[in-house]
């Protein structure tokens, strides 16, 4: 199945310490880049999900943002009576060393200990960050997956093109082969000393192995139909098809080199451009 690199997800669920929000957005990349960003009650969660993420994905960039808004209940605050009774007593004693002494009740909040909140549950919110983090891959996937079909749509579009124009070039090439030698024959014609057969047929034979085309026909013929099964695969193919890529090119430039006639070039400039739409539609490609 072909999947596309570029796409966005995201997943939001309530949670009973506060709201979880994952975005997830990538982009076409050589290799697998994760980059999460994670608010700080939860970075030990990074190892888990960078395990997850590299499950279902093999290439792309990826960004992986989860957001936490505490409830009211998980930030709930008390006072530490047992901290206040002892500087209650300790401001009793140096109230009657310092009888102007006076407490800043803003002040004493901020003493270290004062104020207590409760710990999170963080065993349970990981575990149901990570259940979030599921559906939200489980988007991306899909929506790589459907932008990949539409993706295989064009790639074997311009694959049947080729072919077309790999059968039209192999049609043409008798003709092309009975040009060459009407034309290698009038400009002998032209000359006083009539030519030796022999030599003619030398000349010829040289001529046509120059501009055979025949093996660069061939192999594009077995790259369209190895392109075409490697976009029925399941596994991820972007890479194979890169380097399919790079053949196609070869070839068709190869053909361009031998061409010894306007249809012939012009094949090789059409081919050209149909290659080089389907490379910069496999950049995209998982």
């Amino acid at each position: 199945m072909i999947r596309s690199m570029t796409a966005f997800a995201s997943a939001e669920a309530d949670t009973p310490w506060g709201t979880l929000a994952f975005e997830l957005r990538s982009v076409n990349h050589r290799y697998l880049e994760l980059a999460p960003r994670l608010p700080e009650e939860l970075r030990a969660l990074e190892p888990a999900l960078r395990e997850r993420v590299q499950a279902k994905l093999t290439r792309g960039k990826v960004d992986v943002v989860l957001r936490f808004r505490p409830s009211g209940a998980a930030v709930d605050l008390r006072l530490n009576d047992a901290l206040l009774d002892r500087l209650e007593r300790a401001a009793g004693v140096l109230g009657e060393r310092f009888p102007k002494l006076a407490t800043d009740f803003v002040a004493l909040l901020g003493f270290p200990g004062v104020l207590v909140q409760d710990e999170l549950d963080q065993e349970g919110l990981q575990q149901a960050a990570l259940a979030l983090l599921d559906r939200a891959l489980a988007d991306l996937t899909a929506t790589r997956a459907r932008e990949g079909e539409r993706l295989a749509v064009l790639l074997r579009e311009r694959l049947d093109a080729i072919a077309r124009l790999v059968e039209q070039v192999r049609a043409r090439l008798p003709e092309i082969r009975a040009a060459l030698r009407a034309r290698l024959q009038a400009r002998l014609a032209e000359i006083a000393q009539p030519a030796d057969p022999g030599r003619l047929e030398q000349e010829l034979v040289l001529q046509l192995s120059r501009m055979d085309v025949d093996e660069e026909l061939d192999r594009l013929a077995a790259h369209v139909a190895e392109a075409r099964r490697v976009l029925a695969l399941a596994d991820a193919v972007g890479r194979r098809l890169d380097f399919l890529m790079q053949e196609f090119n070869r070839e068709a430039n190869t053909l361009a080199s031998k061409s010894v006639d306007q249809h012939t070039t012009q094949a090789a400039v059409e081919l050209k451009v149909l290659i080089e739409q389907m490379r910069e539609q496999v950049q995209n490609i998982e």
